[in-house]
């Protein structure tokens, strides 16, 4: 027997969550697409109900909740964020970027000591993930951010760009390679953590959409960082959790390995916003009227929201399959976490796109919130990596 029913908890959560998005979200969102700032109130109100943590392991301070940052719980929470506000979804959700690699390649002594920060009721901290490059996009491999070590540091020279939360986060979680064109076997990662002089934050970006998700570049310039603040652990340590500095181990920490997991919780975000959009479209249709009748009555429109709720229903199941492989252990042998961010990505494309085209001329004005979402989405197609690589991702899944 198929059970798509979520538990007594995840329904819990979730009523939280959709509470929340009613009551905190939707009436800024507007406001915070227009001005494209931090909406650190509404953090600060997430933070102190657990919103901000409620995926992190219990013994350090966080909600605990069985699957933690990736599984179907985040997944069911995050869907209600991004129906939301896609942008506020993302900076709610953003401490992933730091705490998510720290967990699953840091030391025990690293987890102790950065995670419970991510779970402070009192004090919203963020994290940020650095690995894109101007130059190399989603060519990951051709990374040109250098460390050396120097003594007791490692000094970090280069730059990222779109970086959610860069330059502001507490923790950035910093890709590099010991000579430029190295590629994977010696890349390494170090946790930098906020006032680092070394660390500036470059260009702040101006986006089409997610206005309310900071977006900057990250400039390094003889950023120095302790030894212990390389994640995993120095090469060679009894407790190295497999970061390279050379070795090119069978364990790597590979930032595309971070990324198959983390592109779930945008999918999940990705079925929030494709789903506000089809419910905003299905209310107007059904109250807008030409030549007569409602617009739903049209058969054009009729079939339209049709294929709109089918994309969503399928993209959430997707998602959900997902989540269900990470709760149970299950090996994502088929990319189907690409699977589902590249099928909600262009479910929310396709959605919001359709939305927008049901309620005509005022679907392209402000005074409806579909412009917004429309813009949204789009970006779901690009970060995480394009669509174009996830079907590269998938495709060589199966043919291996």
């Amino acid at each position: 027997m198929v059970d798509c029913a979520l538990t007594p908890e995840q329904d819990d959560m979730r009523r939280l969550a959709r509470d929340f998005a009613v009551n905190e979200i939707r009436p800024v969102a507007a406001h915070y697409d227009q001005v494209e700032e931090v909406p650190w109130p509404v953090l600060e109100r997430a933070n102190e109900i657990g919103l901000l943590s409620f995926g992190l392991p219990e013994a350090y301070g966080g909600g605990g909740v069985p699957g933690g940052l990736v599984g179907t719980t985040n997944f069911v929470v995050m869907e209600e964020l991004a129906w939301g506000c896609a942008g506020i979804a993302t900076t709610i959700g953003s401490s992933i970027y730091a705490a998510g690699p720290i967990l699953a390649f840091g030391t025990p002594e690293q987890h102790a000591r950065f995670i419970p920060r991510f779970c402070d009721p009192e004090t919203v901290r963020l994290g940020a993930l650095c690995i894109t490059e101007p130059h190399g996009g989603s060519d990951v491999a051709a990374m040109r951010t250098t460390f050396r070590r120097e003594g007791d540091e490692y000094v970090l020279d280069g730059t990222k760009c779109f970086i959610t939360n860069g330059g502001i986060a507490d923790l950035h979680i910093v890709f590099a390679v010991g000579r430029p064109g190295a590629g994977w076997k010696d890349m390494a990662a170090f946790i930098v953590e906020h006032g680092n002089p070394g660390l500036q934050m470059g260009k702040v970006e101006q986006k089409l959409g997610v206005r309310a998700s900071h977006t900057a570049e990250v400039v390094l310039s003889g950023c120095r960082v302790p030894l212990e603040n390389r994640l995993g652990g120095e090469p060679g340590d009894e407790r190295d959790r497999g970061v390279t500095g050379g070795s090119g181990g069978p364990n790597d920490a590979n930032p595309l390995m971070l990324l198959q997991y983390s592109r779930m919780t945008f999918a999940a975000a990705a079925v929030g916003l494709a789903r506000a959009a089809f419910e905003y479209g299905l209310d107007y249709a059904k109250q807008r009227e030409s030549f007569g009748r409602r617009i739903a009555d049209h058969q054009a429109i009729a079939s339209l929201l049709a294929d709109m709720a089918m994309s969503v229903e399928a993209a959430r199941l997707l998602v959900w399959r997902a989540g269900w492989m990470v709760d149970t252990g299950a090996p994502l042998a088929r990319a189907e976490g690409s699977m589902a961010k590249c099928f909600a990505a262009d479910t929310a494309v396709a959605v919001t796109r359709d939305a927008v085209q049901i309620l005509g001329g005022h679907g392209y004005m402000r005074d409806h919130p579909v412009e917004k979402w429309y813009r949204d989405a789009k970006v779901y197609e690009i970060w995480e990596g394009t669509n174009e690589i996830q079907r590269a991702v998938i495709a060589r899944a199966l043919l291996d």
